[in-house]
């Protein structure tokens, strides 16, 4: 006998439908239920089965090897109908299932125990369920076990439909804040156009500054959200700007590690290669003298990278420099700082090379 429609069919239908489970593919945490509950009741079948409009769908099976059948031999699409459990003995003597197909005839289905798998308002979409070639009772135990392992598939379909709305959303904001700095990008270079010379040179500062931090959310967005960033290509991304932004009589080189960092990490090292950058280009090579401004991030030991910021220009004595006098400096320094500097000069023949050392992060770079 075919089932009915559950009483409430429209509501129950639409809560199947927003869990985002079906026609999913089949997954290793669903796949070992069923296995376990197959085992632990002694039985051939084992089943999570979603009963839709015209179809039961199952998510995860054992002895079955099938993906979905037809509604009007569901014996699921009759436990919904009841409260919690549903055990049928022996379904030669069940009304509901000795003309169903699946049960006449040798080695037709004999047994049937379920779990009701209920939404958070209460209505059945579908079982955890055995089934058997022969009739026989579960233990307490088994039942109790069904019951469990039933709460435990549907955490697991809410907590899937959580995680995908959750990435719907990051990558949503990921998308406006991608657009709120490449318009802020391209406001910066139109006021620089206009501008005076040395207000042109601020806002090519910031503008960089902006640039860098666009390529920085475009790497987390890479790596998904994660707070690991793939420090090579971050660092030649930032040096590429730098390179595009500067006079052309000026070259920047990046040489960096292949390794993870943090995106604090990463964003402050954007911010001293920007800030050395410019102060390079206001201080290092007077009357338009062409040069070259060089970054290495390289391994210092085996927990520690190490930083160098070098020009090739006319150089200067370090320790003599007033750091507070300019804006971009005190930046620099104090950046340096929340990275584990400071930095230090370096002697590197011309011009003026500043190193510093700071920690790998060993939870995103293992051993």
């Amino acid at each position: 006998m075919e089932a009915q429609p559950h009483p409430h069919q429209a509501e129950r239908l639409k809560d199947l439908h927003d869990l985002e489970i079906l026609d999913t593919p089949r997954e290793e945490d669903f796949d070992a239920v069923v296995a376990l509950a197959a085992e632990l009741c002694e039985a051939p079948i084992s089943v999570i089965n979603l009963i839709d409009a015209d179809r039961q769908w199952f998510k995860a099976e054992v002895g079955l090897g099938v993906r979905e059948t037809p509604l009007d031999t569901s014996l699921c699409a009759h436990a919904i109908l009841e409260r919690d459990f549903l055990e049928i003995p022996d379904t030669r003597l069940d009304a509901r299932m000795r003309d169903n197909p699946l049960c006449l005839g040798d080695g037709g289905l004999r047994f049937y125990a379920g779990a009701l798998l209920r939404t958070d308002r209460g209505l059945p979409i579908g079982t955890l369920c055995i089934l058997d070639t022969r009739p026989r009772q579960l233990t307490g135990l088994q039942r109790r076990a069904l019951v469990v392992l039933a709460g435990q598939v549907m955490a697991q379909i809410k907590l899937r439909r959580a995680l995908r709305r959750a990435e719907a959303m990051r990558q949503e904001a990921d998308h406006r804040v991608k657009n709120s700095l490449q318009a802020m990008a391209s406001l910066i270079m139109l006021q620089a156009r206009d501008a005076e010379p040395a207000a042109r040179a601020a806002l090519d500062q910031v503008g960089r500054q902006v640039r860098s931090v666009a390529t920085l959310h475009a790497m987390l967005n890479r790596h998904g959200g994660s707070d690991a960033v793939a420090l090579q290509p971050y660092a030649a991304g930032v040096g590429a700007i730098l390179d595009e932004s500067l006079p052309a009589r000026l070259s920047v080189s990046v040489e960096a590690a292949p390794v993870m960092v943090t995106s604090a990490q990463a964003a402050a090292i954007g911010t001293i290669m920007n800030e050395f950058a410019s102060n390079a280009l206001k201080h290092a090579f007077p009357d338009g003298r062409a040069g070259r401004v060089s970054f290495a991030i390289q391994p210092d030991g085996a927990d520690s990278l190490r930083l160098v910021c070098a020009d090739d220009g006319i150089g200067c004595d370090w320790d003599k420099v007033d750091r507070n006098a300019s804006l971009g400096l005190r930046v620099m320094m104090a950046t340096a700082e929340t990275l584990g500097g400071p930095l230090r000069p370096v002697d590197r023949g011309a011009g003026l090379a500043l190193a510093m050392t700071f920690g790998i992060d060993r939870t995103i770079n293992p051993a």
